[in-house]
């Protein structure tokens, strides 16, 4: 299963209606449950992003999960691919 850290935005859309934006989490759980991806945390933040997501799940449903959301319009995402620490040992055990 591959893990996806996205950090997100308010779009202006999205900060006019940010009292929503714990019933959109709620509607991404959802979707992301149906699409066979387990959300492993959401976090609202203060500083350049607003929110971080941590999904993990098969890569193309991942994807196609944060590109519908993102499709929506109420956020901008930035998402990063990350590695276990076994993933990662495996990665150096290839280095000569």
């Amino acid at each position: 299963m591959a893990t996806f850290i996205t950090l997100a935005s308010f779009t202006d859309q999205g900060i006019r209606n940010v009292k929503a934006s714990p019933d959109r989490a709620a509607a991404f759980k959802a979707m992301a449950e149906q699409m066979g991806i387990s959300v492993k945390a959401v976090y609202w933040t203060v500083g350049n992003y607003d929110l971080v997501l941590i999904v993990e799940g098969p890569e193309e449903a991942a994807v196609t999960l944060l590109l519908k959301t993102a499709s929506l319009g109420n956020v901008r995402t930035q998402t990063l691919r990350g590695y276990s620490e076994q993933e990662f040992r495996g990665f150096l055990s290839s280095i000569t």
